[in-house]
């Protein structure tokens, strides 16, 4: 029942900024790790940046001071902050959680449908 929606992608410049955004709906309860993932054409799905329902941040080395994962509980939405872009992390970017897997929670996993990000050189 839990919906993710990304959104904020588009066409950049090298060294420019955009931030992404993950639109949380039906869930019940707090997640237990929010993450971006990043794809592009030819090459495995990477993850970029995860989250902790605690707080806890977690980069690939290839992003790391760089992009900010963050999350606004208030706007059940997760964020992705990335700077300084390269035409390396042209891809489509997706969010994922989970949820549950506690008590008589049922552990469940879900993926945002992607958005594109183009960096130009």
């Amino acid at each position: 029942q839990v919906q993710l929606v990304e959104s904020g992608g588009g066409l950049v410049q090298a060294g420019g900024s955009l931030r992404l955004s993950c639109a949380v709906s039906g869930s019940s309860s707090s997640f237990n790790a929010m993450r971006w993932y990043r794809q592009a054409p030819g090459k495995q799905r990477e993850l970029v940046a995860a989250i902790t329902s605690g707080g806890s941040t977690n980069y690939a080395d290839s992003v790391k001071g760089r992009f900010t994962i963050s999350a606004d509980n208030a706007k059940n939405t997760v964020y992705l902050q990335m700077n300084s872009l390269k035409p390396e992390d042209t891809a489509v970017y997706y969010c994922n959680g989970d949820w549950g897997g506690y008590g008589a929670r049922r552990w469940s996993n879900y993926w945002g449908q992607g958005t594109q990000v183009t960096v130009s050189s």
